[in-house]
């Protein structure tokens, strides 16, 4: 089976036997110099896409990119796929986010109007050799996220590179280079001109990343964080925070549960971002009775989220204090909530609070010991279902879930054991309410 680097290898062997130059470029060259294996391969080529095209086969290429120069090449099984893209000089970008055209130049020309100059290094893995035309490696040694050229130039050529910036400073532990820091803090205000979509995609990177406090840490301190997330205001943000600071105050809480976080899923972490921001409006909490209304669906709005990552956001955010409280809950109620989807995440959340707050991990270890245990142990399969309550001849209608709740709780409280049992509750109960139950 093909590896992905081998089959960018062959990518690269096959250009420049055909007379093209052809390099890796981007991300791969960048992660492979840091000792990172590449989750993906881009190759540089000074062929055209038509003869791209030619060179490896209609059936083995895709042309979605071809307006700026970027045909996608399909490997072997295992090997996945590798964009190619014509070195290319982009004209003005008049939206903020797409050149108006593109042109197709040297590769010295196609380094000068990447991003960063971490990302815009060669590499030829036929001589093994390294082509840096903007200073890239020395950049990577210093641990410096540098703008190639004018920073503001390049912000304005795509607002979104500055969240980008951000990301790859906290994934890598670098810092962000002076005059890039000032051209992002002058134009965060413009981060509003990306879609939503495109900026949720990008928070997406950085909140499942284990650097993700970070991450979060220099979108505030770049002034990005206000604009992607207004209500974090209410949080008093300081520049104060450190792994190893204390957790006073809910700025520095909401970071200290972000680190402690252990590989959350996207809408784990967003809940552990604004969890402070959700409990501003009670009266507990250290910044009491400033209105924040339902942050989930205030995100999913805003972001145009997947209808799973909301509806997982609202479970965590809802459940995880009840977690922490598990010892003291009637068993009923806490059997519900560990027999519900995405109790995993649930826990993850409970975990990290727990950790920050010092208050609450007896409540998760107590759950996760009840969910090693066999499922027929603590989640019995219900003893009487709808069609039952059908065919004692109790009519459909809210009564329904009222009788089903009840005769579940006495199962699960073992006040009953059968299906008999069972349904001389539900006689009783519908008589003892009147049918209004």
């Amino acid at each position: 089976m093909t590896s992905p680097a081998e089959f960018a290898s062959s990518v690269v062997t096959r250009l420049r036997s055909a007379g093209f130059e052809a390099l890796l470029a981007g991300g791969c060259v960048r992660d492979q110099l840091l000792g990172i294996p590449p989750k993906d391969y881009d190759v540089a080529t000074s062929a055209l896409p038509d003869e791209i095209r030619d060179l490896f086969g209609r059936r083995k290429t895709l042309a979605v990119g071809a307006s700026f120069g970027v045909i996608t090449v399909i490997g072997p099984r295992g090997a996945g796929q590798i964009d190619v893209a014509t070195f290319r000089r982009d004209a003005a970008y008049s939206d903020g986010r797409h050149p108006d055209s593109v042109s197709f130049t040297t590769a010295e020309e196609d380094a000068l109007r990447r991003d960063y100059t971490i990302n815009g290094l060669f590499f030829d893995p036929l001589t093994n050799r390294v082509i840096d035309y903007v200073g890239g490696q020395e950049d990577l040694h210093r641990g410096i996220v540098r703008a190639i050229g004018d920073p503001v130039q390049r912000i304005a050529e795509d607002k979104l590179r500055m969240v980008r910036g951000v990301r790859f400073a906290a994934r890598f532990g670098f810092a962000l280079d002076e005059p890039t820091r000032r051209a992002i803090q002058a134009s965060a205000g413009e981060l509003v001109i990306c879609s939503a979509e495109r900026i949720a995609a990008e928070l997406r990177r950085i909140l499942t990343h284990d650097s993700r406090a970070r991450g979060v840490q220099l979108l505030e301190s770049t002034g990005l964080l206000a604009v992607m997330l207004p209500e974090v205001s209410l949080l008093a943000p300081d520049e104060g925070w450190s792994p190893e600071s204390t957790a006073e105050t809910p700025w520095r809480r909401t970071l200290h549960l972000l680190a402690r976080l252990s590989e959350p899923t996207f809408a784990v972490a967003l809940a552990a971002l604004v969890r402070e921001i959700s409990l501003a409006d009670d009266p507990r909490s250290a910044v009491a009775h400033m209105p924040t209304h339902d942050m989930p669906h205030r995100l999913f709005e805003r972001w145009r989220l997947s209808t799973h990552e909301l509806e997982e956001m609202t479970q965590v955010l809802r459940d995880e204090p009840v977690v922490r409280d598990a010892r003291k809950l009637p068993w009923p109620r806490l059997q519900r909530i560990l027999s519900a989807p995405r109790i995993e995440s649930t826990l993850c959340l409970a975990t990290g609070v727990a950790a920050v707050l010092g208050d609450g991990s007896e409540g998760v270890a107590f759950c996760r010991d009840v969910l090693r245990r066999p499922a027929a142990e603590w989640n019995p399969p219900p003893l009487v279902t709808g069609e039952d309550l059908k065919h004692l001849g109790i009519p459909p209608g809210p009564a329904y879930r009222a009788l089903l709740e009840a005769v579940r709780d006495a199962q699960l409280e073992s006040q009953i054991h059968s299906r008999e049992e069972a349904l001389q509750l539900v006689l009783a109960e519908h008589k003892r309410t009147g049918g209004n139950a």
